[in-house]
């Protein structure tokens, strides 16, 4: 890549940011696009948030990922906020529009995207969602719209409860929250197509663990886990041996990635290419199924 007097930054900016596989896979797209664009990390501590945006509004950088811990505090930086992002109370990715920036969250459009480019139609399909948290909230917000029925369960009912109850505020529907146990899951997974865990149980160095006792999956369902670390955590590899269809969290993290992309360059993005470069950076970081 030639950087030159016209070359556009964006960038990523959280704490910590050094393994974040973001640069590795949007310095790859522009490559292949041949858009002079090239994509930096920024460690930006708490406290330092302000500065960062100024920093960012003043140099006239492109576009912003905005990971932990800011995705939340960053929306008052900003001059519009999309629905979205607003309602989810999260901003993850920002557009700079001569000097105006724009907030999105691109968390639930990637989940979904990911299971429809594996072959997964999420309308009029029933999904069990694991977790009330910050990915949770923007993986609900899109499947309200998408698909037949969402059941939210967490540790915390009170937090399921109060998602379900936002959700169909705002949107007229009448999505459930429910406790995450074991007699919770074992009645609801009777009944679901598509369960999705967006918690960080069986994330790295805890591979051994799942929040779904392997008996109760089924071949029925399609199962994707958000967690990337490891590639293929203990509840996808239970839900394979049960016959379920699988989709990872890397395919998460490609597509909202992807739709990051789009809204700087208007172009699509080479998702190919991304995901190349991605498992490979993950390899180079001892990350393996």
């Amino acid at each position: 890549m030639k950087i030159n007097g016209k070359t556009k930054v964006c960038a990523i900016i959280g704490d910590p940011v050094e393994h974040s596989l973001s640069p590795v896979m949007h310095n790859a797209a522009f490559k292949e696009l041949g858009l002079n664009i090239v994509y930096v990390a920024f460690p930006v501590k708490t406290g330092m948030l302000k500065d960062a945006i100024l920093g960012a509004r003043r140099l006239g950088l492109l576009g912003l990922n905005v990971t932990m811990p800011h995705k939340h505090a960053v929306i008052q930086y900003l001059d519009e906020t999309e629905s979205t992002a607003k309602a989810i109370g999260a901003v993850n990715t920002i557009l700079n529009e001569r000097g105006k920036l724009f907030g999105y969250n691109t968390d639930g459009k990637g989940a979904m995207i990911a299971l429809q480019e594996n072959h997964v139609d999420p309308e009029e399909k029933k999904m069990l969602l694991l977790g009330a948290g910050g990915a949770a909230k923007a993986i609900a917000f899109q499947a309200t719209q998408e698909t037949g029925e969402l059941v939210v369960l967490n540790r915390t009912e009170e937090r399921a409860k109060q998602l379900a109850e936002l959700l169909n505020k705002t949107f007229g529907t009448k999505v459930t929250g429910r406790t995450l146990s074991a007699e919770t899951l074992k009645e609801e997974l009777e009944t679901t197509d598509i369960l999705v865990n967006a918690t960080s149980v069986g994330m790295s160095p805890n591979v051994n663990t799942s929040p779904v006792p392997a008996d109760l999956l089924h071949s029925g369902l399609c199962v994707m886990d958000i967690v990337y670390n490891p590639l293929e955590t203990k509840l996808l590899k239970d839900a394979k041996i049960a016959g379920a269809k699988v989709v990872s969290g890397l395919e998460m993290l490609l597509y909202q990635g992807a739709v990051a992309f789009e809204i700087w360059t208007n172009c699509p993005a080479p998702v190919d290419v991304m995901k190349k470069v991605a498992l490979s950076k993950l390899a180079e970081q001892g990350v393996r199924p």
